[in-house]
């Protein structure tokens, strides 16, 4: 089983799973937006003139992770278990952060899923704000934690 993506041929092809063996696998995302205090403040007095901004961001980031394989070039499509989008709003910093949980009983790991939803999720926020802070920055996406599969688990060590 070749376990990259370019062949014996040097031509880029998609992984060969069919051998691996199906394991529960979870990965965990996160990352935040920084936001001015006006958006900030729209999102939490649900005032926002385009609506719901959290709401509508954790659909954004359960579409994505559903549509990853459609996103990323050579990404499996997955039977997703389970999605889970959380959001923490940190009125002291002005910052809203994005955690992502994605679960799947499968072949190929859901980190990719779940740093997909994180990074739609924020950028939805960023999208439904924009007429209220153009100078939104999202920071420190990455990948806390990751179990199953052949590879083994990781857990970010906190700093």
């Amino acid at each position: 089983m070749n376990n990259n993506h370019i062949n014996q041929s040097g031509d880029i092809h998609m992984v060969d799973i069919s051998k691996k063996e199906t394991t529960l696998r979870e990965a965990k995302a996160q990352g935040f937006i920084s936001i001015n205090n006006a958006a900030l403040s729209s999102i939490v007095e649900l005032n926002n003139k385009k609506g719901d901004v959290l709401n509508v961001a954790r659909i954004a980031g359960i579409n994505a992770v559903k549509h990853t394989s459609t996103l990323i070039p050579l990404t499996h499509n997955i039977l997703i278990n389970s999605i889970s989008v959380d959001f923490r709003i940190d009125t002291k910093e002005s910052e809203i952060h994005s955690t992502v949980t994605v679960k799947s009983q499968g072949k190929t790991g859901v980190e990719i899923e779940a740093l997909v939803g994180v990074e739609i999720s924020l950028m939805t926020i960023y999208d439904m704000c924009k007429y209220l802070d153009r100078s939104m920055i999202i920071n420190d996406v990455k990948l806390i934690s990751k179990t199953g599969g052949k590879s083994g688990d990781f857990i970010r060590e906190k700093k």
